[in-house]
């Protein structure tokens, strides 16, 4: 595989990876990673005092497993809360800047915004919400979701995350997972000059009492409960983060898995340093950097995007409109983005318009890629429209609070490929035997600081560990995707194992799908799977069917589909094709092969 991509001396030097490597004089990145791995607790009291994380009352040792490797205390006996460790750097630096589209850039200073979480924190309190009570935000990525994420935590409120492309029965199944006191949300997104409902979504899920921001001038009734921004944001802009300990939840993220409902995963305040490591080490983030990271809070990414920017003492850069037009390149361009981070469907977006093209991205140190498969041809595209900058292929998960294969700036960078294991962190790949192999299923070695330890509405013993095999005495946690080492030790990526899929980075069942998919009145049952183009790059949706005996015009069938899903799952997913089956292959206990079916399907079309 041919080499995009190799960093100089001076980047070498300058790296935050070099400077453990320095101070521990090991001679290649190798070695550090397996220090990191051999010696986890050195590895992570170090990296803790690297991040600068603030601790209101010290921890007595930094890993005690004497719960067994399932449940160890990271930090135990500490007392923090993780949003004091986001406000380090000094007043007037710039915390977040923004551009609403056809607008200005806009900065925020970190005092400015620390005032504004304060105000919201006082709100929160001034409306009955007490420490501990959950809250929720469904609205897209501005200044003031941020401020409003920051702001709870800071209170002790967890906070359900909830994506606003969501439909409204995808909303009202997280708000009865969750409970929240309250949700935020705006009245509409606006996006490329059209208005979308947003309130109005909430409302049909029958969300509890909602604070509402105006993004139009529109004049909206609300429910008796509900009130505007305005009237909620306290005038007091001092607050005083309540401390708690390290495995208190913070935040409440969903994640597909195998069945309908999605798996409600618990963060906490030690999740996030695992986020603000990968940032540090495998981003190389770096004090007055800009992060841009186009995602939403409904996405591990949202954020991983504020604390990974916040704690590395970088700025955050938001562009209020979707990332697919000159406009957002422009915003890059201005805002003088260091890291710029993206799924790769986007990407290819890019390629079809050729819109970023001759733009001034110099100020650009790397990109990153999560969410899908990418393709190397795609990747190298990308790298040129910044005069050859690396890409950090990255690979994780919401049960990890960030990656557990990723890349970095002080190896050479392959398109489409992962250079390493994760500092810190340690898996293995095994085939269907449990046996060792090149090319199988991800297999975690436990403790890793993020790692998910409870689920809300799961047994997450049985999600993760529940028939998992020990290798030379190690327990292993289950994760689900498919990996494969390359002849030179790189990785390349190849969706999932399981029945989960990852669709324009958003992770969701095949039994969520289908359920959705049953409901059409051609369709007797059905089986959905992602397949991967013949270049590689993003998965596709394939759905194949039985025919019910209703029958109705054949060209309308997959136009259908797409619109039911649009309407009741997601927006942002799309059938690529529809394939008719006169039964669906199933296992002697009855469940759907559906890897049969992914198999089928890339050998019909190799």
């Amino acid at each position: 595989m041919k080499i995009s991509w190799e960093p100089d001396s001076n980047i070498l030097q300058q790296s935050n990876i070099y400077k453990m490597m320095q101070k521990h004089r090991f001679n290649t990145y190798h070695e550090f990673w397996q220090w990191s791995v051999n010696n986890k607790e050195s590895f992570w009291q170090e990296t803790v005092a690297n991040l600068d994380i603030q601790l209101q009352q010290p921890f007595s040792t930094i890993l005690d497993i004497s719960k067994g490797i399932e449940n160890p205390q990271w930090l135990k006996d500490a007392k923090l809360n993780i949003v004091d460790s986001c406000f380090q750097r000094s007043d007037d630096k710039i915390a977040v800047v923004y551009q609403e589209e056809g607008g200005n850039l806009k900065n925020v200073t970190q005092l400015q915004l620390e005032k504004l979480v304060n105000k919201i924190a006082n709100g929160l309190r001034s409306i009955g919400v007490n420490t501990g009570d959950t809250i929720a935000i469904d609205m897209p990525m501005t200044l003031e979701a941020v401020a409003i994420y920051l702001a709870a935590i800071k209170a002790g409120n967890p906070v359900a995350t909830i994506a606003d492309s969501f439909t409204p029965n995808e909303i009202s199944v997280r708000l009865k997972i969750t409970q929240p006191k309250v949700i935020f949300t705006q009245d509409v997104l606006l996006r490329a000059g059209k208005k979308l409902p947003l309130y109005q979504k909430v409302k049909e899920a029958n969300a509890p009492k909602a604070i509402v921001i105006k993004a139009s001038e529109e004049n909206i009734p609300l429910r008796d409960n509900d009130i505007f921004w305005n009237d909620f944001i306290s005038d007091n802009d001092t607050f005083q983060s309540v401390a708690q300990s390290p495995d208190d939840i913070i935040t409440i993220l969903f994640s597909s898995g195998t069945t309908g409902e999605p798996k409600a995963i618990p963060w906490t305040h030690t999740t996030p340093i695992k986020g603000a490591s990968d940032g540090y080490y495998h981003h190389n983030i770096q004090p007055n950097n800009v992060v841009c990271w186009p995602t939403n809070l409904g996405w591990m990414m949202g954020p991983w995007l504020i604390f990974a920017a916040l704690i590395n003492k970088a700025t955050i850069a938001l562009y209020y409109g979707a990332p697919l037009s000159k406009d957002f390149g422009e915003f890059v361009q201005n805002a003088n983005v260091t890291m710029l981070g993206l799924v790769p469907s986007i990407v290819k977006a890019w390629i079809k318009t050729q819109c970023m093209e001759g733009l001034n991205w110099n100020a650009i140190k790397c990109f990153s890629s999560t969410g899908e498969a990418s393709n190397p041809k795609d990747m190298e595209y990308l790298m040129g429209l910044a005069n050859n900058k690396p890409v950090i292929e990255y690979c994780g998960g919401t049960e990890i609070g960030g990656g557990y294969v990723t890349s970095t700036i002080v190896q050479p960078n392959i398109g489409g490929t992962f250079s390493t294991q994760a500092l810190g962190g340690e898996f293995v790949l095994l085939d269907d035997n449990h046996e060792s192999t090149k090319k199988g299923e991800v297999f975690i070695v436990p403790p890793v600081m993020g790692l998910s330890t409870k689920l809300l509405n799961r047994d997450h013993h049985n999600v993760y560990f529940e028939g998992t095999p020990a290798i030379n005495g190690k327990v292993l946690r289950r994760h689900g995707d498919e990996l494969e080492q390359l002849e030179n030790d790189y990785y390349k990526a190849h969706g999932r194992v399981d029945d989960a899929m990852n669709l324009g980075g958003i992770k969701v069942s095949s039994v969520q799908i289908e359920s959705v998919v049953n409901q059409l009145n051609f369709i007797k049952e059905s089986a959905a799977v992602a397949v991967s183009p013949k270049d590689g790059g993003p998965s596709e949706l394939v759905i194949y069917y039985v025919e019910d005996d209703i029958k109705i015009d054949e060209t309308d069938r997959l136009k259908n589909t797409n619109q039911h899903i649009k309407t009741n799952l997601n927006p942002l997913f799309k059938v690529t094709e529809l394939i008719k089956i006169d039964a669906l292959p199933r296992t002697a206990s009855n469940k759907v092969m559906r890897r049969t079916l992914r198999d089928l399907y890339e050998k019909n079309n190799q």
